[in-house]
């Protein structure tokens, strides 16, 4: 038995010692591929030892198992690795072999053993842990641009561009949704005006709470599954923002609907940067950003195409109503349900599992993305030659939780554990080392939204003000008219009568819009089938009238007189005043001309973008949008205000453009959609102030807005001009 359990003993050793001979003539061209075929090498040579043994009794293995020999013998020479296969005699390495997972030893800690800490490393000091940290985060962003050098750019990222251009998309579309269906939806909910502008701010506050919330998020969790969270929230209550019928529930679906989709922005620009080498990362993420402009077109085309269509509706009693805007909320969800569909095809982001110390996972997706690309490019025979990416050392502190500890305890802990590193990071954003960067990215966002989102809803605010003003210069004035014997049963529009009288008329299914009468006498008429709009009786006498199946509430009748009247069979339904229809095809064709403007703008900013710099682009758009405001004291016509509302958002775009590529570049990876998030939160509140305060001196005064607008770019600009230049720079 001795005997026996030294040969095995001697073979073992024998068989491990030509195992190492082997990797190590190998080298480097099998890397750590050779590791699997090492103990795969030596675990065939000790069960064929055993099967050759004549002795039929279980050995005991290294790992606790046994081995039991059954006395067949196997032929020597025909004994083979299964993991050689795809070499050659020269031990070339094809395309497609497994060539192993490599590992980042070098991203270990010093004093762990197999990744498990020694004992004399748990008490490390923080302020070590932190230097080493960066240490390895510098290492890493150096090496990271030389593999997605190697990676090259082509159907990989082409393909997550589109993607992540649908998530834009939804992002673009949820900023006009509510202004396209006020005219219709406040109708049928019967909003007040205080009611329709918390409608139109709602979804800026749901998104400034995404942003800061998914952006957060994305640093601990990942940046697809964030996006996907994200997207999924919003499509959701989206969905179900075309069904209900109350105000209320209305409101809360479309703050939740912001909420979701507020987390697009910081997480698609982030994510799509880390798969991006340093030459093309400018130009691409500004040619992202025309996915923004798609959104716009893409729900004012939808706006104009559905919701005139009083057709494409169906009502079940008087309880519930499905009219056509209803629909275009429905067709609005859709970019949000294609980005989650087409996002759940891509991987997350590699630089996050790095950051992370996931070696495994990172290396697979960038192997992924140079194999996707090279076989795009006609080289398929091409290899991922790298064998070791570093990884960042982590610092978090592990919880172990028992078995018997209840379920929403453990999950207690893990929020608030989450809740704590999300807190901690935020906190790092205004850590020495980025403090003065944060303060000026966040004067510079600032600056920009509230200049930007205040004018962009001034102006079509100034256009219906402007064609208000002409519509009531048409307006025709009757003094001291009587009429008799006459039936009306045709639209009266934009009349103002005073000092009238009207004996034994009949007013019969008919629409009454912008009338006025004042002083007047209307003696035996009648009234029936009346449908009126921003229509007053004032001061005015009715003797023997029959008001049948009416709105002329008593609201209408401003101290009037009703002597022997009677009111039969009233409409119901909603007792305000709306705006007309033609001003919303106005909104649309508005809002599709301002959003098409942009596209030069975007295409100068992406071809520009690496040429001249991040803060060339962003300093100069805003000095020459700043310069366009003055412009704004001519807009005197609709037509003139159109043309100034293309003007200012084809300049700004790019502008908005540099900002995202800078704010993307000026943060390490771990913080990086966390800044992102935060400073597009503060974009939201910016323009949420921006839209109160312009839209206000609507009508009363130009010199406000265009002073505001004017100077808070000017400062934009000159603050941009103190932020470090990143073209050219490794992603942190």
């Amino acid at each position: 038995m001795e005997d026996g359990y030294r040969d095995r003993t001697a073979f073992i050793r024998g068989a491990k010692d030509i195992a190492k001979e082997v990797k190590r003539q190998a080298g480097k061209k099998m890397g750590r591929g050779m590791d699997k075929m090492t103990d795969e090498y030596t675990k065939r040579s000790y069960t064929r030892f055993e099967e050759d043994d004549d002795d039929d009794y279980p050995v005991q293995g290294q790992d606790g198992g046994y081995y039991r020999s059954d006395s067949r013998a196997n032929d020597d020479e025909g004994a083979h690795s299964d993991s050689t296969e795809g070499h050659d005699e020269d031990d070339e390495i094809y395309e497609g072999e497994y060539q192993g997972i490599p590992r980042a030893d070098s991203g270990k800690a010093d004093g762990q053993v197999g990744g498990v800490a020694a004992p004399g490393a748990q008490f490390q000091d923080f302020g070590a842990l932190a230097g080493e940290r960066r240490k390895d985060q510098e290492e890493l962003a150096q090496q990271y641009e030389t593999i997605l050098q190697e990676c090259g750019h082509g159907r990989f990222q082409w393909t997550l561009y589109f993607v992540l251009g649908l998530a834009l998309m939804a992002d673009g579309v949820e900023i006009f949704v509510v202004g396209f269906v006020l005219p219709s939806a406040e109708k049928d909910m019967c909003l007040s005006e205080p009611n329709k502008g918390m409608l139109g701010l709602i979804v800026y506050l749901g998104m400034m709470v995404g942003a800061f919330l998914w952006g957060g998020l994305a640093d601990r969790i990942g940046r697809r599954q964030c996006l996907l969270i994200s997207l999924s929230i919003n499509s959701v209550f989206a969905f179900f923002s075309s069904f209900v019928q109350g105000y209320s529930t209305f409101l809360f679906c479309r703050l939740l609907s912001g909420v979701g989709i507020g987390g697009s922005i910081p997480i698609v620009f982030s994510y799509y940067s880390e798969f991006l080498a340093q030459e093309k990362r400018g130009e691409h993420l500004s040619w992202l950003c025309m996915f923004w402009m798609i959104g716009g077109i893409y729900a004012s085309a939808m706006a104009w195409a559905i919701i005139p269509h009083y057709g494409w509706s169906f009502q079940m009693g008087s309880a519930y109503q499905f009219h056509s805007w209803r629909v275009f909320v429905l067709v609005c969800a859709f970019p949000s349900v294609a980005a989650i569909a087409a996002l759940n095809t891509m991987p997350e982001s590699p630089r996050f599992f790095l950051e992370n110390g996931k070696h495994d996972e990172a290396w697979m997706i960038l192997k992924q993305v140079h194999d996707t690309n090279m076989r795009a490019k006609g080289y398929p025979e091409r290899v991922f030659s790298v064998t070791t990416i570093k990884t960042v050392k982590q610092m978090d502190e592990l919880v172990e939780m028992g078995g018997d500890t209840a379920w929403h305890k453990r999950w207690k802990m893990k929020l608030t554990s989450l809740f704590h590193q999300v807190w901690g990071n935020f906190q790092a954003c205004f850590s020495p080392e980025y403090r003065r960067t944060t303060l000026m990215m966040m004067a510079v966002w600032f600056t920009m939204s509230f200049s930007y989102y205040g004018l962009t809803v001034w102006f079509p605010d100034m256009i219906k003000y402007l064609q208000k003003q002409d519509y009531n210069s048409r307006t025709k004035v009757f003094i001291k008219e009587r009429v008799e014997h006459v039936t009306f049963n045709f639209t009266l529009e934009n009349q103002v009568h005073r000092n009238g009288q009207y004996f034994n008329d009949k007013f019969m299914n008919l629409k009454m819009k912008s009338m006025l009468f004042e002083d007047s006498v209307f003696e035996e008429c009648y009234f029936e089938d009346i449908t009126t709009s921003n229509t007053f009786f004032k001061n005015c006498t009715f003797i023997s009238t029959l008001f049948y199946n009416t709105d002329l509430f008593k609201y209408r009748l401003v101290n009037s007189k009703l002597i022997n009247s009677t009111f039969l069979h009233n409409k119901e339904g909603c007792i305000l005043d709306f705006s007309d229809d033609n001003n919303a095809y106005m909104i649309y064709f508005v809002s599709f001309l301002g959003t098409l403007a942009v596209l030069p703008g975007n295409i100068v900013s992406a071809l520009l973008m690496d040429k001249i710099g991040r803060l060339r682009m962003l300093a100069g758009s805003s000095v020459m949008s700043c310069v366009s405001c003055f412009f704004l004291s001519f807009g005197n016509s609709e037509s003139a205000m159109i043309a100034l509302l293309c003007l200012f958002g084809g300049i700004s775009i790019a502008s908005w453009n540099a900002l995202d590529v800078l704010t993307v570049e000026l943060y390490p990876s771990d913080k990086r959609t966390t800044a992102f998030g935060f400073l597009n939160a503060l974009c939201k509140l910016a323009a949420v102030l921006g839209i109160s305060i312009f839209t206000s001196f609507v009508g009363i005064t130009k010199a406000v807005p265009i002073m505001f607008a004017s100077g808070a770019l000017a400062a934009g600009s000159f603050l941009a001009l103190k932020l470090p230049e990143t073209r050219g720079q490794v992603l942190q």
